[in-house]
This record gives structure tokens, C-alpha cells and sequence, in this order.
């Protein structure tokens, strides 16, 4: 595997990682399968089901491979929701130092018991590090308010400003950033944005597709204006 050249591989994000070398990466960003089987309304019309959501049997094998992967004195972001923060918490901290949950305060609120609960409108991050590496620009609050993403890419699509914002205060130009779950490919395109290289897994046939392209558009764009 060529890590001087970004790179997106249709793939379970394992096959991909047992080819990087120990230490070979500076960041990883990522929004994983929540564990959820959670099927909505807006999902059933346009998307299938997201891959390997119905459980989280992979969870420690797959926290395991990220420390392994990543540089010393970097850090990790996992996207996750309240359902099961506990067991991602608890499987990141075997091997890195989870320093705080951030939270993503959205501009709209999701679906839900609408008559028995409490509208969400946000979800968490956990931020972990391994070893320790200061953040760039200073210290910041740990709410994040970004506004949510009106595209049919991707159901859980996340807002790119959000995690180029992500990527900037853990990276320097020309790092490399890997995304396990690439989905529609927004961690590749920030990272593109941001003067820094990018691997993405995408086991997803469609997701990858929609991924390849965005980024072939991105830096056809960037060609065009060099």
C-alpha cells in the first residue's frame, strides 16, 4: 500500500488496515455503525440497510487495529449516539486515552417518540488519544455546532465543515487521515480541503461509487484552478 498516495478501497475496513503498517497514520476520523438496527423512514425510501449495524461483536478487534495503525501522539474521533456510547467507550479506552466526548449540536432535531421523549439534536464524539498531542489553535469548547447535512448521499451523512474543523486541530498539512467507514466519502473530501492525504474503506458498493466521484470531481476542480 502506497501511503504517499490518498486512496479509497471498496473493503471491510479490516482487510484494509491489516495491510498498513504499524504506525503508519496520523489520524483517524470516523463514523462507525452505531449497533442501532436502526431502519428509518427517510432510510427505507432511499438507502439500504448500513453494514454491520446490527451488532457491535467487532467493536474491540476493530479499536485494537486503530491503535495499532496510528502514529504515536495522534488522535482518534467516533462518532456514536447516547444508545451505545457506553460499549464504544469502553472498548476505545482498552487501548487509548479517551479524553472527553464532544458533542455535535445540530441545527434541526431527528426523529423519535415525538409525544414521549425529548427531541435529540445532537450526537457525540468520542475524542481519544495515543500517547498525547496537543491541539492546534488553542483550546476549544466541547460543543460543536455545525448545521446538518441536507443531502441523499448518505442517511448519517455528517457535515463536512464539521469534520475538515476535526482534522485541522489534530493534523498538520500533508498528514494522512484514514477513515474505516467512509460512507459517501465527506472524511476524504475534508481532508482534500485541508492539504492533507486520505485513506477511506467502503465496504458499500453505492457508498464507494458515490465516494470515488466526489473526490475524482474535488480534484479535477482543484486541477482546473492549479
Amino acid at each position: 500500500m502506497d501511503l504517499n498516495r490518498s486512496e479509497i478501497y471498496r473493503e471491510n475496513c479490516m482487510e484494509t488496515m491489516s495491510r498498513l503498517e504499524d504506525e503508519s497514520i496520523d489520524l483517524i476520523v470516523t463514523d462507525p455503525p452505531y449497533g442501532m438496527s436502526f431502519v428509518s423512514n427517510h432510510r427505507k425510501k432511499k438507502h439500504g440497510e448500513i453494514h454491520w449495524d446490527n451488532n457491535l461483536d467487532w467493536l474491540d478487534d476493530w479499536s485494537t487495529e486503530a491503535w495499532r495503525v496510528l502514529k504515536n501522539n495522534t488522535h482518534i474521533y467516533v462518532f456514536c449516539s447516547f444508545h451505545n456510547i457506553d460499549i464504544f467507550k469502553q472498548a476505545i479506552e482498552k487501548s487509548f486515552n479517551v479524553k472527553n466526548i464532544l458533542i455535535w449540536e445540530k441545527n434541526n432535531t431527528s426523529m423519535g417518540d415525538l409525544a414521549g421523549d425529548y427531541a435529540p439534536k445532537y450526537e457525540m464524539i468520542l475524542f481519544a488519544c495515543k500517547g498525547r498531542r496537543e491541539l492546534n489553535g488553542g483550546r476549544d469548547p466541547n460543543i460543536l455546532r455545525f448545521d446538518r447535512v441536507k443531502s441523499n448521499r448518505h442517511p448519517t451523512e455528517k457535515p463536512e465543515a464539521l469534520i475538515k474543523y476535526l482534522i485541522i486541530k489534530s493534523t498538520e498539512p500533508n498528514d494522512l487521515v484514514y477513515d474505516p467507514f467512509l460512507g459517501s466519502g465527506t472524511t476524504a473530501a475534508a481532508a482534500f480541503n485541508s492539504s492533507r492525504n486520505y485513506i477511506g474503506s467502503e465496504i458499500d458498493e453505492d457508498y464507494y461509487n458515490t465516494s470515488v466521484e466526489r473526490l475524482f470531481d474535488l480534484e479535477r476542480q482543484g486541477n482546473l484552478f492549479a
